[in-house]
């Protein structure tokens, strides 16, 4: 008994804040034994791990030093005395805790770090990290499949994300963007853009870090889950989009698009400058619009002509960037006969793309004046995002145009909308290869969305819809309410 009281006497107990102040600093001795061996390893269950959630305790909802419990998965703060991480290990008999910003691995409560390399697999799922030759391999070798916790095999790559509740028009984008390979590429490497300068305070870029986790863990090929979810990600879109993107309601896939790639853009220190990001490099094309005014209905030749002559009714020219263009869709026929009552009307791809061919006019109003506008696209982008404008809002309701789009999954030609000048210099290099198609279903405000993707190391396509991945024929897509589309230059000679 007196040993006993000795024993304890030798070792001074450490108060709450001595505690949590000693382990930052506190570094483990190799030849100490028992910083190797922990007696408590194969209570840890993999199963119950899920580090897509935002990294929080959940007594005191804090950021700060949060450690994970590997073995109910519930995440806790600090590890010193009365810390709610103590509290647990003490109360609920689980002894195995992972530091979640260290990557550091300890057991509570006798506070003493475990290395073991069996744990390796845990803090790569928490943190995946790929080299610059597994990233030159993904388009490439024929992939093999990965075996999850439960004995799931999946695809990296090809892994569903979890709807929280109607986020599905968020789900397609990520799916469609996380196929698109040079944008993938720069995102799986932390140090492509750990290095970018910002100012204090400068918290938009967790939307960049939040959007590089997302990639990393959807092509992981040592998930411990055949999915993915894309909780932390979502949050911070609906911060830095001022709530104008919810989890909670159902939005616009393009305008979401249109707003992500604006802002990681900016994040990213971009600037006007078509190289200035990784995202202009990619995406942005450059065309010229030619307004030109019209004159009121109601004046007669003699004053239209008087008019016509003016400045002001000259055609206007702007050079302009695009992210992305808008096709519009015929409308469709309002009175269909007996015969034809079930045909769906039909439209092909390239009489859409004629509205860019620089010859093709388009009224468009305002609420005094009529102009009439061409677009002539100057330079064409390794990628192009096409929006079909499948919508429109009139005084009462929003409509849906139900026209079919044919167009082909290979070689498409985007030449003959680019102007004569441009046309002789990129005539080699104006055939493009679809990578991802976003679908919508359904009625216009109640209705889902789907994406199509290509995994291009395998030629396959798959039809993702959240949790959802199967397997798809091309020639099924193609019979589709296409929404958006993407375009990859074809690197194979003409």
């Amino acid at each position: 008994m007196a040993q006993t009281k000795s024993t304890a006497a030798k070792r001074p107990r450490l108060d709450n804040r001595q505690a949590n102040a000693q382990e930052e600093d506190e570094t483990p001795s190799v030849f100490n034994p028992k910083y190797r061996v922990c007696p408590y390893l194969d209570t840890i269950n993999r199963n119950l791990l899920d580090f897509d959630f935002e990294k929080l305790c959940s007594v005191s909802l804090t950021r700060i030093n949060v450690y994970a419990c590997l073995v109910c998965g519930k995440y806790f703060q600090g590890r010193g005395t009365n810390t709610h991480a103590y509290t647990h290990s003490v109360g609920e008999a689980h002894h195995v805790f992972l530091n979640l910003h260290t990557l550091r691995f300890y057991c509570l409560p006798d506070n003493y770090e475990i290395i073991d390399s069996s744990l390796d697999d845990i803090k790569y799922v928490l943190n995946p990290t790929f080299t610059k030759q597994e990233i030159s391999k993904l388009d490439l070798v024929l992939p093999k499949q990965s075996r999850t916790v439960d004995g799931i095999l999946y695809l990296p790559g090809v892994v569903g994300l979890n709807n929280i509740k109607a986020n599905d028009y968020c789900n397609v984008v990520l799916h469609a963007l996380s196929h698109v390979g040079p944008l993938r590429d720069y995102f799986l490497r932390e140090q492509n853009y750990a290095k970018i300068k910002r100012p204090p305070g400068d918290s938009m870029f967790t939307l960049v870090q939040r959007f590089g986790e997302l990639m990393r863990k959807m092509w992981n090929p040592r998930n411990f889950k055949a999915h993915v979810s894309p909780h932390e990600m979502l949050q911070a879109v609906v911060l830095w989009s001022s709530k104008r993107f919810q989890i909670t309601e159902q939005g616009d896939p393009i305008d979401f698009l249109s707003w992500f790639l604006n802002t990681l853009h900016r994040a990213l220190k971009g600037n006007k400058q078509p190289n200035s990001s990784i995202l202009y490099k990619i995406f942005l094309g450059e065309m010229q619009i030619f307004t030109r005014k019209m004159p009121p209905v109601e004046l007669d030749d003699a004053a239209k002509e008087k008019l016509l002559a003016t400045e002001e009714y000259q055609d206007q020219v702007e050079h302009t960037n695009f992210i992305y263009l808008t096709c519009d869709l015929p409308p469709p026929p309002l009175f269909t006969d007996e015969f034809r009552e079930n045909i769906i009307p039909q439209v092909n791809l390239y009489q859409l793309l004629g509205k860019f061919n620089g010859s093709a006019e388009k009224e468009y109003k305002t609420y005094k004046d009529n102009f009439m506008k061409r677009f002539e696209i100057t330079r064409l982008p390794q990628f192009i995002i096409l929006y079909i404008k499948r919508f429109t809002k009139n005084t009462f309701f929003l409509e849906k145009n139900p026209t079919i789009v044919n167009f082909p999954i290979k070689n498409v030609d985007f030449g003959d909308i680019l102007g004569m000048r441009q046309r002789d210099k990129d005539v080699k290099d104006t055939k493009y290869n679809l990578v991802a198609n976003i679908v919508h279903d359904g009625d216009p405000k109640k209705g889902t969305y789907r994406a199509h993707i290509l995994h291009k190391a395998n030629g396959q396509w798959y039809e993702m819809q959240d949790l959802h991945v199967t397997e798809i024929l091309p020639q099924m897509i193609t019979l589709t309410e296409s929404y958006i589309q993407i375009y990859e230059r074809s690197s194979e000679p003409s």
